[in-house]
C-alpha cells in the first residue's frame, strides 16, 4: 500500500472556455519575493519544453507527468510529490494520461537566486546545524525529487493562499511564507540524506548514528539519555538541533518510524495487530490503533484487509 499522500488544499482547475492553451495552461500570481505558477494541461502531450526564471519548487496537485531533466533518468512525478528545477533549467515533460476529464494539475514557485541566498545566509549565522562542516543549502540534484512531508505541504498552502488573496500587505505575508517554505525545503531534503541514507553519513554526521540506533531498536524502550548520548550533546541540545534540521523532534521521527514498520508488518498475513503493535515498539493496543488511524486515515484492521 502507498505512503499517504500529502496535498496542499485543492486549487479548482480552469473552465475550458477559460484556457488560453490545453497544455501547460499558465496562471501567473507575481509577488515581491517570488512568482507563483500553476500550470493546467488538459491533454495528452509529450516532450512539452519549459523553462522557469530562477529556482523553481515544483510540487504536483493532480494527474501525472513523466519529468526529463539534464544528465536524469526520466521519472514519474505524480501528486504528494515536490522536485526541485535548478536555475534555468530545461524541463521536458510528458503528460501521458492527460484529458479534459483528467487533466494535470502543478504549481510552481519561481525564487531568485538573491532571495534564498538571504535566507540561507540567516541561517547558518543564527540557527546552525548540528555539524558545522554542513551549512544549510539546498541540496543537489540527488535530492531534487521528494515526497512530502506535512510541513512542507502547510507551508505550500499558506503561500498558495498569501499569494490569491487581495490583502494589501499579502507581499509582506508572502516573503515571510516563502522564508518558511525554504527552511521546510531543507529540513525535507535532510531527512531524505540522513533518515534515508545515513549508512553513508555515520562518519560525518552524528545524527546517522542516532538514525542507525533508533531504526535497529525501535522495538525496544528508546530513552532521549540514550539518544542525546549518542549524538554526544545535553538532553536539551539534541532536542533542538534535531527538530531544527529535520522540522521534527525526535520523539516524532520515532513515532513515524514506528508507525512505518507497523505498515511492513500488517502485510504479513500471519501476525495479529496486536502482534504488530508490540513487535514495533508500542505497548499499548489503544494507543498504535488511534495514532495509526490519525496518520494513516484508517485503523490498523483496515490496512491490513486492504
Amino acid at each position: 500500500m502507498p505512503t499517504r499522500v500529502h496535498l496542499p488544499a485543492a486549487v479548482p482547475t480552469l473552465a475550458p472556455s477559460r484556457l488560453h492553451s490545453l497544455v501547460e495552461n499558465r496562471t501567473v500570481f507575481a509577488l515581491d519575493a517570488f512568482e507563483l505558477n500553476i500550470f493546467e494541461t488538459h491533454q495528452a502531450a509529450h516532450r512539452v519544453p519549459l523553462r522557469l526564471d530562477g529556482l523553481a519548487l515544483t510540487t504536483m496537485l493532480r494527474g501525472k507527468k513523466v519529468m526529463h531533466l539534464p544528465d536524469r533518468p526520466a521519472f514519474d512525478y505524480l501528486p504528494g510529490e515536490t522536485v526541485v528545477v535548478g536555475e534555468d533549467e530545461l524541463m521536458e515533460i510528458d503528460f501521458p494520461e492527460a484529458c479534459l476529464c483528467q487533466p494535470t494539475q502543478c504549481l510552481a514557485v519561481a525564487i531568485a537566486p538573491d532571495t534564498i541566498r538571504q535566507t540561507v545566509d540567516l541561517l547558518n549565522e543564527r540557527y546552525p546545524r548540528a555539524e558545522t562542516h554542513t551549512p544549510w543549502a539546498l541540496a543537489g540534484p540527488e535530492y531534487a525529487h521528494l515526497t512530502n512531508t506535512p510541513e512542507l505541504t502547510g507551508t505550500l498552502e499558506r503561500l498558495v493562499a498569501v499569494s490569491r488573496t487581495t490583502d494589501t500587505a499579502k507581499d509582506v505575508l508572502a516573503g515571510f511564507t516563502l522564508q518558511e517554505l525554504l527552511v521546510r525545503l531543507m529540513q525535507t531534503q535532510a531527512r531524505e540524506l540522513i533518515f534515508h541514507d545515513y549508512a553513508r553519513h555515520l562518519t560525518t554526521h552524528r545524527f546517522a548514528a542516532v538514525v542507525q540506533y533508533i531504526k535497529e531498536h525501535l522495538a525496544e524502550n528508546l530513552s532521549v539519555d540514550k539518544l542525546s548520548a549518542l549524538a554526544c550533546m545535553s538532553k536539551a541540545t539534541f532536542f533542538r538541533l534535531f527538530k531544527r534540521e529535520f522540522g521534527l523532534t525526535p520523539v516524532e521521527y520515532i513515532v513515524r518510524e514506528r508507525l512505518a514498520e507497523a505498515k511492513r508488518l500488517l502485510r504479513q498475513p500471519l501476525l495479529s495487530v496486536a502482534e504488530v503493535c508490540l513487535r514495533a515498539g508500542f505497548n499499548n493496543l489503544s494507543y498504535f490503533q488511534a495514532l495509526f488511524k490519525k496518520h494513516e486515515g484508517l485503523t490498523p484492521g483496515a490496512y491490513k484487509k486492504q
